[in-house]
């Protein structure tokens, strides 16, 4: 299965110009720049008009106009994942966001220790500690994401967040992949991964 992995789009998703075929495209939060219901819409609706046979999508922290959202109306193809999951295909995915409301309470840390044992597919907005998060001299990442890690076999984890470290890594069987397209300096886009499951 081929995955599509985009995020920290934050409103140039028109400027993504002739994207890799995939089996599934997934988003992993900061859609928005600002956090506007309008920027939101914009970007549902392209995401909705992707050519792909499945696509999934979480929020980040510049995201906060879903938080408590009742996201409905999608198509059927369409995943919108908060603190929940699904199976496509035999893998199954499931999603954490990054609300700045959970943030700065204990709910964050409970909904990483919610992220089911079975999980293949861990699509988080936030990288884990040490992987792909390092930035002026300092690691991003999440330790509760860490210590989760330890508790499970997965396949892949998909995050952005830290924009200047996107990219693909392998370690100890688990593909992990930074999905940032905005550049650190936000005045370029990368190249989206696209990662073979």
């Amino acid at each position: 299965m081929k995955i599509l992995h985009l995020s920290d789009t934050h409103g140039c998703h028109h400027r993504l110009r002739g994207l890799p075929e995939a089996d599934i495209v997934v988003h992993s939060g900061d859609f928005c720049m600002v956090g506007s219901e309008q920027e939101a819409l914009d970007f549902l609706n392209w995401f909705c008009d992707l050519p792909y046979r499945h696509k999934i999508f979480i929020c980040g922290n510049h995201d906060d106009c879903l938080y408590g959202a009742n996201v409905d109306g999608l198509d059927d193809n369409v995943h919108y994942l908060c603190n929940s999951g699904l199976e496509l295909d035999g893998l199954k995915f499931y999603g954490v966001p990054m609300f700045m409301g959970d943030c700065v309470t204990d709910r964050q840390s409970r909904n990483y220790a919610k992220i089911p044992s079975d999980t293949d597919v861990l699509i988080t907005h936030s990288p884990a500690y040490g992987i792909l998060d390092f930035d002026d001299n300092v690691n991003y990442g999440s330790g509760e994401i860490l210590e989760r890690l330890a508790h499970l076999k997965l396949k892949a984890h998909l995050f952005g967040h830290i924009h200047a470290r996107h990219g693909v890594v392998a370690q100890h069987g688990t593909i992990y992949s930074n999905g940032a397209i905005m550049a650190a300096d936000y005045t370029r886009l990368n190249p989206p991964n696209l990662l073979s499951i």
